[in-house]
């Protein structure tokens, strides 16, 4: 059973940034996709970023040019760097492990407890 762990949430004005680190309890590099997911309340829960164990990486149109998404293989810890937050990027952001199956569907097999991020306007 793999476990993650994320940490670095918190409050922040708008314009400001935070980084999440997500800790596993495995080597990553094992692990095909990382990746964050968000959720805010009422609403579902969002694919914000991956990044594969070969370094290809994907991003939400709603966080790209603003979110980087990174990993570190010998920290077995994944990272994601969040700048210029807007009050819409509230929600409480998990990291998951995972793969892609035949046709290209996301399979997520582990996840975090997750860590709030709170955006003031």
């Amino acid at each position: 059973q793999v476990q993650l762990v994320e940490s670095g949430g918190g409050l922040v004005q708008a314009g400001g940034s935070l980084r999440l680190s997500c800790a596993a309890s495995t080597n990553i590099f094992s692990l095909n996709t990382m990746g964050w997911h968000r959720q805010a309340p009422g609403k579902q829960r969002e694919l914000v970023a991956t990044i594969t164990n070969g370094g290809n990486t994907y991003y939400a149109d709603s966080v790209k040019g603003r979110f980087t998404i990174s990993r570190d293989n010998a920290k077995n810890t994944v990272y994601l760097q969040m700048n210029n937050l807007k009050p819409e990027d509230t929600a409480v952001y998990s990291c998951r492990a995972g793969r892609r199956d035949t046709i290209g569907s996301y399979i997520w097999d582990y996840r975090g407890q997750g860590t709030q991020v709170t955006v003031s306007s």
